[in-house]
């Protein structure tokens, strides 16, 4: 197994990378995601990932870091870097719901800017995001929230408390919403590696453009970037706003 910094915090927790695509944590990570997510069928398979871990396109780096205690699980970050917009995205941070609350995400966090700051050769500008909005889900979707023990409220706030602010425009995701249109629950955050309260315009336009070439195209990926920036109406910078909405 290829070598892999880890960082022990005084609870026993390890948070790592994970470099090695035959590492048993990949499949831990994903019985973590499911457990700890409302909708683990909009996540990304854990048996996709050996293979992401492994893909180097120059363009797009992916990497997984974990938290175990004793050898389990108990939570976990896949995120990427995306060296055409010179910025990170997260697909997905959970933390299992019995170790919540004892800095877990935090090291988690502090630990992918470790990884990305490495992959950038410097100083990576931030990472984003994108997190359901709670005051945008369905009954059916809070009371799934509720049965893992999950509350899209308190989840925006742990995301406030890392550093992340809401990028103030409307957001949507090409692809997921009701009959193969766009999904309109999630809004885009972003941790500015250096606190800011704004974010430039184009950085967003080409982090969006980078993340969704992979599985849109390229001609797709650049059309819904183009139809994201003209929602700045020409705005240069971006505001970043608190990521918790009124309750």
């Amino acid at each position: 197994m290829r070598g892999a910094r880890g960082v022990r915090m005084s609870d026993g927790a390890v948070i790592r990378e994970v470099r090695d695509p035959d590492d048993p944590a990949i499949a831990g990570f994903g019985r973590m995601q499911r457990a700890a997510y409302y909708a683990p069928e909009t996540l990304i398979p854990a048996q996709y990932i050996p293979t992401m871990l492994e893909r180097d396109t120059g363009t797009r780096r992916n990497f997984l870091v974990v938290a175990e205690i004793a050898g389990r699980v108990v939570g976990g970050t896949l995120f990427h870097w995306l060296a055409d917009a010179g910025s990170g995205f997260s697909s997905f941070m959970g933390v299992d719901r019995d170790v919540r609350g004892r800095g877990i995400a935090r090291q988690m966090h502090e630990e992918r800017f470790r990884v990305l700051d490495h992959a950038a050769g410097g100083r990576a500008p931030g990472v984003f995001i994108d997190v359901v909005n709670p005051t945008r889900e369905s009954a059916d979707e809070l009371q799934r929230e509720r049965g893992v023990g999950s509350d899209p409220w308190v989840r925006r706030r742990i995301f406030a408390r890392l550093g992340f602010g809401h990028v103030d425009i409307r957001y949507e995701q090409p692809v997921g919403g009701p009959h193969g249109g766009p999904l309109t629950t999630l809004d885009l955050l972003f941790c500015p590696h250096d606190p800011a309260d704004s974010v430039p315009t184009s950085l967003v336009v080409a982090t969006m453009q980078a993340y969704w070439s992979p599985w849109l195209g390229q001609t797709e990926a650049r059309r819904y970037a183009r139809e994201l920036e003209s929602r700045a109406h020409g705005q240069k910078l971006l505001a970043l706003i608190s990521p918790v909405p009124p309750q």
